[in-house]
């Protein structure tokens, strides 16, 4: 039997849970009868452990103490139980959660290893203004920490944890929080999320040499240089020509996207909670249109609608397309008004605790679909439903052959219609699109996977059959000019689909129904 490679082996696991993986591959557990807590950083990152399930031979006194007057530089359980758990570090995602995903990735790599992963830094709009922060996700699914202009590096050695993990973060500095808000710091760096060492992120470019060179194996991602990350340093580290070759430099990404593919009951739970808001979002926003608003306003309604439900932002730019707009696949200039008789094609979704939702629904302007519209509308939303049947792991299907199967759909209820395309025009012009997509903590999420992958229990995907009439004589008038695309987010079971969109209406009953319904301003 030939050997699979090292991204083949690393979580080949399926089921939806971290320490079901660590078992399926016969990997060292950390159970709760451990005294992790111990091998780990500061107390409070082991009161987290205890919360999230360890125990720990260590006595930590559970009272909140100096951290509830503690500033952080993101919501921790000790400053906004509102919106955490005691023992989560991000909402939703325990310390135990975080602490396994480091684990089965250290455990996964050769003696002589260390894995560097770097954020992303402040992005700037125009002179000292900046952009919504947005942290890089490897380095987000790998500690949590969500400040810009950081690293994580993680030593393997022969620790009980497995692992050295040192974090460079900025330091506490008042002057600065004043104006930019509080910072975690580099204690808290240790108390909070678990850190051995933590250093001043002034320095990595100075140490991270250093700290590579002591290594056979050097997993990390070319970045972007910045005055964090200079291009020099970053050309060391990854071999790159005119630097001194220093260790065998290994892409990190890959095997990040090997564990970020299949989703732990935890991520779920996160990503159905965000389908459900986006879904009520598109009820009030159905509800909301009419041809008298322009499809900036028609925006602005779900992304509020979204953001208070408790979305923190929108998981990309929305496409807000009326009447023919709906041809451009990305139309995202969202300026223009209304109209009477046509449809609105809305591909919009709100993100939750770092996790996108990513839908599509077509609907009428006036509340009301005309007979050409319905005819259009039921071949797309019976390639949807079809497609929808077939993600799961018993089928044994690929994305690349769903898509196969939503093209057969499509081009058998044209041919319903009576429509006869232009040779090769479904695939280039009427449906020009890939069926569906994987989807995560990024929209089009764990990117070098393949979608000629066969899907696997925990995977999360898209299903987004659509149709586009352009104005061509090819075609009969009644149809040119709609387009049409419906998008459901669906975790893959094992012999059933899990629909985290269903909260989302698309039958046309039901939508008919939410635009009937008292409108509000």
């Amino acid at each position: 039997m030939a050997s699979r490679t090292l991204a083949g082996r690393l979580f080949s696991h399926n089921k939806q849970t971290l320490t079901r993986a660590a078992a399926a591959s016969n990997l060292p557990m950390i159970r709760p009868t451990t005294a992790v807590a111990r091998i780990v950083g500061g107390s409070l990152y082991r009161q987290s452990l205890m919360a999230a399930g360890f125990s720990t031979s260590t006595r930590v006194e559970r009272t909140r103490g100096p951290a509830t007057t503690a500033q952080f530089g993101q919501p921790t359980w000790m400053t906004h139980p509102h919106l955490m758990k005691e023992g989560e570090i991000t909402p939703g995602l325990s310390a135990q959660e975080f602490e396994l995903r480091r684990t089965l990735l250290m455990q996964n790599l050769p003696k002589g290893s260390i894995v560097i992963s770097t954020s992303h830094r402040t992005r700037f709009m125009t002179n000292n203004i900046f952009y919504p922060f947005h942290q890089h996700t490897d380095f987000y699914y790998l500690c949590g920490f969500n400040e810009p202009d950081s690293a994580l590096v993680l030593e393997k050695n022969d620790s009980p944890r497995g692992y050295k993990m040192t974090m460079f973060v900025a330091p506490k500095n008042a002057n600065i929080e004043m104006w930019e808000g509080a910072r975690t710091g580099i204690e808290a760096a240790k108390e909070v999320f678990g850190a051995d060492e933590a250093i001043d992120a002034n320095l990595f470019r100075y140490r991270i040499i250093d700290m590579a060179s002591r290594h056979e194996n050097v997993y990390f991602d070319y970045p972007n240089p910045s005055m964090f990350l200079p291009m020099d340093i970053a050309k060391k580290l990854h071999n790159k020509p005119d630097s001194e070759a220093m260790a065998t430099t290994k892409g990190l990404s890959p095997l990040i996207q090997e564990m970020r593919v299949i989703k732990s009951e935890a991520e779920v739970k996160i990503m159905r909670q965000a389908g459900e808001i986006s879904g009520k979002a598109f009820i009030e926003t159905m509800k909301f249109t009419n041809p008298e608003r322009l499809e900036h306003q028609v925006y602005a309604r779900f992304d509020y609608e979204c953001r208070m439900r408790g979305s923190q932002m929108m998981a990309y730019v929305p496409v807000v397309a009326g009447g023919s707009n709906a041809l451009t696949m990305h139309y995202v200039n969202n300026d223009q008004p209304l109209h009477d008789g046509d449809l609105l094609l809305m591909d919009a979704g709100g993100e939750l605790n770092g996790y996108a939702s990513d839908i599509t629904r077509t609907w009428p302007v006036n509340g009301k679909f005309t007979d050409a519209q319905k005819d259009l509308y039921g071949v797309v939303l019976h390639a949807n439903k079809e497609c929808i049947k077939l993600c799961t792991e018993e089928h044994g299907l690929t994305l690349n052959q769903i898509h196969d199967v939503s093209m057969r759909l499509t081009k058998e209820g044209l041919s319903r219609l009576g429509i006869k395309p232009l040779p090769h025009d479904v695939d280039r012009r009427l449906y020009p699109h890939h069926v569906g997509h994987y989807l995560g903590m990024d929209v089009h999420d764990t990117g070098d996977i393949s979608r000629s992958r066969p899907l696997k229990e925990g995977m999360v995907i898209t299903i987004e059959p659509g149709l586009y009439i352009p104005r061509d004589a090819a075609y009969p008038e009644k149809y040119q000019g709609i387009g049409i695309r419906i998008e459901d987010n669906v975790v893959i079971g094992k012999t059933a689909p899990h629909v985290l969109s269903v909260t989302a209406p698309k039958e046309i009953v039901d939508i008919e129904y939410c635009c009937a319904s008292v409108k509000s301003d």
